[in-house]
């Protein structure tokens, strides 16, 4: 491949006298764009034409320049990812089709509604079409050809990213969005018989998500709660906040990407912020899934109500409902939660935590925080609201002479849910190894820090985060 060649469109790249850095490998935004979304969008790529691709690549690999070959190398690998999470998919969705047949439904005994065919018009990959493209229900089963394992996997994997996003939002828990991706996906396949390719796969499967939410969120019945005092702890003279014990952190490099759809990607983070995520965990799951079809998802009262197997009227009224019970819990003004980009400014201060921490720093620690600030620790029961209550908490742990001296620590930047975040590792007294203790996810408040949530550390993984050092 020429080094002055748009990887893209062919056409030849800018000169780069006199510049530094990594090579540009496409001549414009556009051209980065269509790339991505090549690498990434479902665009009826099947399992043979992503062979044929990986094998192009391959082919068109030269080891010099450096930059090309690694930009070369870094697109091989994010196929050959993409593939074995097909084959994966395939594999399991094989194994547990037997299963599957034997059960109505694996969440609960009884679907809170039927995860049938859409019949809205629209784009979208045809799985199965009938010969007369008439409407196909599940007991008038398609009879034309039915897409096999590695077809159905393919497709489904081109939307695993933003399925779990959907099932996140739904349910402010990473651990049980992952597992309802795998339901969603096994009750498409169960249905793929009954999809005829008259809307588009994507609002199919969302459809189907939102009601595998819905039957997970019925068999749990979780309710947020207010924190309560835990004897001999100085909490501060500040109300309890909720607590949310299922609440966890989202990955930011799961989000949508900001090359391929910058808009989206804006209502995505502000969506995901952990405030908005907390608020919404106060809805009923009903008003809850309304609220996320019509406000964030952007559909209308009639495709929201087919998708929920409710009437325009109800899906109105239980927006209705759920708008002033989430503005009840957000805060006043919408600078303190929305997910802006975090600034330089933030970025240094996360900096000098995580540096503070690590010299066992109390006093800088304390002057990073704001008066008001809040720290809460779900699942624990632990939390503390004020400068002086957060700092008494931190004071026995971080000083060496203390019975209660937790050890030393080191700290890596990770960002979550649009904020910045520290994987916090400790070295425990009489031990030689770092082991993941905590991750750190901040709100910022001008100058200090207003909000610290800290989470258990078994998703460092999904953070690119070690679990180790």
């Amino acid at each position: 491949m020429a080094e002055d060649v748009c990887r893209s469109c062919g056409k030849p790249l800018a000169a780069r006298a006199g510049r530094t850095g990594r090579s540009s490998v496409y001549c414009s935004a556009a051209c980065r764009q269509r790339a991505y979304r090549e690498r990434h969008g479902p665009a009826g790529v099947g399992v043979e034409g992503l062979i044929e691709d990986i094998g192009r690549q391959v082919r068109e690999l030269v080891p010099r320049p450096a930059s090309v070959f690694y930009s070369g190398v870094t697109d091989l690998s994010s196929s050959v990812t993409r593939l074995r999470r097909i084959a994966r998919l395939a594999r399991d969705t094989t194994q547990d089709r037997a299963a599957a047949r034997g059960a109505e439904d694996i969440v609960t005994p009884t679907a809170v509604t039927e995860s049938g065919p859409p019949t809205e018009p629209g784009p979208g990959t045809e799985l199965a079409l009938d010969a007369d493209s008439t409407p196909v229900t599940a007991s008038a089963p398609v009879t034309g050809p039915v897409v096999g394992e590695n077809e159905f996997a393919a497709l489904v994997e081109s939307y695993r990213r933003e399925i779990r996003v959907h099932c996140y939002r739904l349910t402010g828990s990473y651990d049980d969005s992952e597992d309802l991706v795998q339901e969603t996906f096994l009750r498409a396949w169960r249905a793929r018989d009954t999809f005829q390719g008259r809307a588009s796969a994507r609002t199919w499967l969302y459809r189907i998500a939102t009601n595998a939410c819905l039957d997970f969120q019925r068999r749990t019945a979780r309710r947020p709660r207010r924190y309560e005092p835990v004897p001999g702890m100085n909490h501060g003279d500040g109300a309890p906040p909720a607590r949310i014990t299922w609440l966890q952190p989202y990955p930011d490099d799961e989000l949508p990407s900001t090359e391929d759809q910058p808009e989206a990607t804006a209502v995505s983070r502000e969506t995901l912020e952990l405030v908005f995520l907390a608020a919404i965990q106060h809805l009923p799951p009903r008003q809850r899934a309304v609220l996320v079809l019509r406000d964030v998802l952007g559909l209308s009262a009639a495709e929201s109500a087919e998708a929920l197997e409710l009437t325009v009227a109800s899906v109105n009224s239980a927006l209705q409902r759920a708008r002033p019970t989430l503005r009840d819990h957000l805060p006043g003004r919408r600078a303190d939660w929305t997910a802006a980009e975090p600034t330089e400014r933030e970025r240094t201060l996360l900096k000098r935590y995580m540096a503070a921490a690590e010299r066992l720093d109390l006093t800088e620690v304390a002057a990073l925080l704001g008066e008001d600030v809040t720290l809460t620790m779900p699942p624990n029961p632990f939390w503390f609201v004020g400068r002086d209550a957060v700092t008494d908490f931190l004071r026995t742990s971080l000083d060496p002479a203390s019975p209660a001296f937790f050890g030393h620590w080191r700290h890596l930047p990770a960002r979550a849910n649009g904020q910045l975040a520290a994987g916090g590792y400790v070295r425990r007294p009489g031990t030689t190894v770092y082991r993941a203790q905590v991750l750190d996810v901040l709100r910022f408040e001008g100058d200090r820090i207003a909000e610290i949530t800290s989470f258990e550390p078994h998703l460092f993984p999904a953070f690119g985060l070690p679990l180790r050092l």
